[in-house]
């Protein structure tokens, strides 16, 4: 059964990371797999160094070169095996029962792409162990727009998601994010808005209109939010004024020449957002 993989690091976010990974976990009744990649660019296996420092140097200095290397990955596999270890000790105390651990070296996206189809959802922090307080994290837009499953990106404590705004623009991506919502046990009896933002017309109804009988019929209560202006401003400012736990929208969905020119939404979106949010492809 695909499982619900949880990105732990040395972060402040792990924690709310665990805690969001196992609320899913239980409600989608799926196994929690709990990762932990070490950087094979910041921790390099151990490789020959001859001939690196140059003509002339001793061959003391290649050996202790080579030992700090050794002692530096060995001792970040140590770290990594404690924040599993400790990780795992968090979600069994959450009542989930089906916990995996999973260490590896190399790359995080490439380490995500072998294990994408015994995937359900993706849970990451919005910023990682090397991440400023203000920034987010390196690789997080890499792997969202890599990875075709669910992304959950958290940060700040766990908060039990009660209220949940799902902004649906009509695009084919939104009604294919709407039939995924429509489907999972996740959003059984929370209470979801539907936010469009831009001009309203007979169209735009019709699709909104369409979005919650589908939510209503799969026993997900739902009502529509029509708002002007533009997304990146009007979204987030909602998000604050009406107390809501998780954000849900579509990741990615214009072109490379659009997002050269106007930028990305969705980046957008991950860099203003407070609170969780549900990127769906």
């Amino acid at each position: 059964m695909p499982s619900i993989i949880a990105c732990i690091d040395g972060s402040p976010s792990a924690t709310a990371v665990c805690d969001y990974a196992a609320w899913a976990s239980r409600r989608v009744e799926a196994p929690l797999t709990l990762l932990h990649v070490l950087d094979r660019i910041q921790y390099p296996a151990p490789g020959d160094l001859s001939g690196a420092i140059g003509l002339g140097s001793r061959e003391h200095l290649l050996d202790e070169l080579t030992a700090l290397d050794e002692k530096r990955a060995r001792l970040a596999r140590e770290q990594g095996e404690h924040l599993l270890s400790a990780a795992r000790q968090r979600v069994l105390e959450q009542n989930v029962t089906d916990v995996q651990i999973m260490h590896r070296h190399g790359s995080l996206v490439d380490t995500l792409q072998e294990v994408e189809t015994d995937m359900h959802m993706l849970v990451v922090g919005k910023r990682g162990e090397h991440s400023s307080e203000s920034g987010v994290g390196s690789q997080l837009e890499s792997i969202a727009r890599t990875l075709h499953r669910p992304m959950l990106v958290v940060t700040g404590a766990f908060k039990e998601p009660k209220q949940v705004l799902i902004a649906f623009d009509g695009s084919e991506t939104a009604r294919k994010g709407i039939e995924t919502i429509a489907r999972s046990p996740l959003f059984q009896k929370l209470s979801c808005q539907l936010l469009f933002v831009g001009l309203e017309s007979d169209v735009m109804h019709s699709q909104l209109d369409w979005a919650r009988q589908t939510l209503d019929i799969a026993g997900v209560d739902a009502t529509i939010v029509v708002r002007s202006g533009e997304a990146v401003d009007v979204i987030p400012s909602y998000v604050e004024s009406h107390a809501i736990d998780l954000l849900v929208m579509g990741a990615y969905g214009h072109s490379a020449i659009r997002r050269f020119l106007v930028g990305s939404t969705t980046t957008r979106m991950i860099q203003q957002t407070a609170v969780p949010l549900l990127l769906l492809r």
